[in-house]
């Protein structure tokens, strides 16, 4: 045989064991990510740490004071159930919650945090109301020396925006879980999602983009659509946004997620007109909040396959017990409580997720109340 034809040989054969290698990895790498998200839904709905506060913080403090919640919606389910917490723990501190109501519109919730600030209360909450949004009145307040604190206000966990801290789980850890029990259950077989998000929130996008990027980690996925749509107008316009959907994707549309369970009860309605099976596809996931009517749907097997639910009365207890800390002068505890992925196998008997980590008996011995 010429050398030549012995060297194109051998270049073919080369040529042939790259391109197999390259197969075998990618196959390889595929089937890492489902196992990967196997492992991470299987231990994510058996957990039971990460709801524990540390035991850091101050005795009562300036017992009789008023604490403004300056509610961004209160139709939704997430705020409404947080701010319920909040009037639990606050009355342990001898403390008055007043109410302001955002009404779901951005001069609402301006009109409700000028009304807090001219009131003069002692501590201000923005109960989903986005501090960017709102960052003139989170200026005033501290100017009024009214200090600010939010629940789900700012895309990160923590002191931001002017607030003393913004209590939320880590909404990439929530968007990491919802994506990964879709892949996880879709397993080898091809699927498409829609997200939908609510561009007024930072915390939305960021929670919408984290999940857009998670499934596009998976060959078998694909995001066939984001979609923005307002939370509060979820009921209103989610019907006919599913109605157009199913047309337009048919079988390609095998889940939807919305950065809270509005959106799934929104869509029931549609899904239920076009005949869809209460547990068929499109599949809801929730990544975010689990409320009471997104457990019972979960529950009853009623068009919403999961949800990432946030601690809501032990976030709300966290909020009371970072004012109190501000109103002593001491720092206030660097935590962050974990999201609990919940599906038909571990939904909760009631009307939330309230994890049995003994919180409350944590905060009550900080603050030396009974």
């Amino acid at each position: 045989m010429k050398k030549n034809a012995r060297l194109g040989i051998i270049a073919s054969l080369s040529l042939a064991l790259v391109a197999s290698t390259v197969v075998v990895a990618s196959q390889a790498s595929a089937a890492d990510v489902v196992a990967a998200a196997k492992t991470y839904v299987a231990n994510s709905l058996s957990a039971k740490s990460g709801f524990t506060p540390p035991a850091v913080g101050a005795k009562a403090q300036k017992r009789g004071a008023t604490i403004g919640f300056v509610a961004s919606d209160l139709s939704n389910g997430g705020i409404t159930g947080v701010l319920a917490g909040v009037k639990q723990a606050a009355a342990k501190l001898g403390w008055t919650i007043k109410v302001y109501d955002g009404q779901a519109t951005p001069s609402g919730r301006t009109t409700a945090m000028n009304a807090a600030i001219a009131d003069k209360v002692d501590a201000l909450i923005l109960g989903g109301t986005d501090a960017t949004e709102q960052a003139a009145q989170v200026v005033a307040a501290t100017d009024a020396g009214i200090p600010t604190f939010g629940w789900h206000s700012g895309p990160t966990p923590g002191p931001s925006l002017g607030m003393k801290t913004n209590v939320t789980t880590d909404p990439l850890v929530v968007s990491r879980t919802a994506a990964s029990y879709a892949i996880a259950k879709s397993g080898t077989k091809k699927f498409g999602v829609v997200i939908f998000t609510d561009s007024q929130y930072q915390v939305a996008i960021a929670k919408s983009d984290a999940i857009a990027a998670e499934i596009r980690k998976d060959k078998y996925g694909t995001v066939l659509e984001i979609k923005d749509t307002p939370i509060s107008s979820t009921s209103q316009l989610m019907p006919a946004i599913i109605s157009s959907m199913l047309q337009k994707y048919g079988s390609k549309f095998t889940y939807f997620f919305g950065i809270n369970g509005a959106y799934a009860n929104g869509a029931a309605p549609a899904l239920q007109s076009a005949g869809i099976s209460p547990t068929g596809a499109p599949f809801a996931i929730a990544a975010g909040d689990g409320d009471s009517a997104e457990l019972n749907r979960i529950r009853t097997s009623k068009y919403q396959l999961a949800t990432v639910a946030e601690p809501l009365y032990l976030q709300a207890w966290q909020l009371i017990d970072a004012i109190n800390s501000t109103f002593a002068g001491v720092k206030i505890a660097k935590w962050v409580a974990a999201p609990g992925l919940i599906d038909k196998s571990n939904v909760p008997k009631g009307d939330i997720f309230d994890p049995a980590s003994g919180y409350r008996k944590v905060y009550l011995k900080l603050w030396g109340v009974k």
